[in-house]
């Protein structure tokens, strides 16, 4: 059992009671402990459910609804009021205006798979139940998905590294995947380890041979997109970015540390098929 499910199934813990609440900020930080100061385990995004289950003065104790982490978030950052999400943020990021005019001052940017809700349209503008307006061509329909994960994922190219980030201003390796996948509607969990198990099936990793767009390489705690058969995509505190290189740099590269390719998964169906 993980230290989050000793945690969750702690005595006192009442699930039934646990209240549900909506992230009102951009993004916020899920921390490890009640503290600025602790460390950022990954992120909450606007229009994101949250399941409660205690208030320590300004935070919240919580777990994200569509990952199951649980951490600390500040109170200020969500609401009792539930909106009915209907579009997602489809562009890297994109800014909520006071009014439908390009000229006004944005109030807020929005990160990709932001949840809002469409209450109406003003031109080339779409109001959100907020009352601000977000450019309708950068929303999708909520059930409206990607078909190319890796396109998505390029979109991060050169954006800061960033432990447990997953928007445009920042991201880690997992956040990459699991950012980019959730854009083509494929619910990933967070963690490197934990995606190994649940993405793919397995290939052969002895010369990394083969290897094909899209397919996932593994290291104890970091995890790569192939964007062809060479090249790999991926977020990582060595270049402090995300970036593109040749796997084999990467491979030798990361060896020198003492770690080796644990796996290579290959995700299959119609999203994933090597294509371009």
């Amino acid at each position: 059992m993980t230290e989050t499910d000793k945690r969750l199934h702690a005595p006192g813990v009442n699930h039934d009671a646990a209240m549900v609440m909506e992230v009102t900020t951009p993004f916020v930080s899920l921390q490890r402990e009640p503290s600025s100061s602790s460390m950022q385990i990954t992120q909450a995004l606007f229009g994101e459910r949250i399941k409660v289950f205690d208030v320590q003065s300004d935070w919240l104790w919580c777990q994200l609804q569509r990952d199951s982490y649980v951490g600390y978030i500040l109170k200020s950052s969500a609401s009792e009021v539930l909106s009915n999400p209907s579009h997602r943020v489809a562009v890297p990021s994109t800014f909520m205006y006071p009014k439908a005019d390009i000229k006004s001052q944005p109030v807020l940017a929005l990160p990709m798979n932001a949840q809002v809700e469409a209450v109406a349209a003003d031109g080339k503008f779409t109001q959100i139940s907020n009352g601000k307006f977000v450019y309708s061509a950068h929303l999708k329909q909520a059930e409206e998905f990607e078909i190319d994960f890796v396109a998505i994922a390029e979109k991060f190219l050169n954006v800061p590294y960033y432990w447990g980030g997953k928007t445009i201003f920042g991201l880690d390796c997992s956040g990459l995947v699991q950012s980019s996948l959730q854009a083509c509607g494929i619910a990933v969990l967070r963690d490197t380890d934990l995606q190994e198990k649940q993405l793919g099936r397995n290939l052969m990793v002895n010369d990394l041979a083969g290897l094909q767009r899209g397919d996932l390489v593994f290291w104890k705690g970091h995890v790569g997109i192939m964007t062809d058969d060479k090249t790999l995509l991926h977020a990582n505190g060595h270049h402090m970015l995300t970036v593109k290189e040749p796997l084999a740099d990467a491979v030798d590269r990361i060896a020198l540390t003492g770690s080796q390719v644990t796996s290579v998964k290959r995700l299959e169906g119609r999203l994933f098929s090597g294509g371009g």
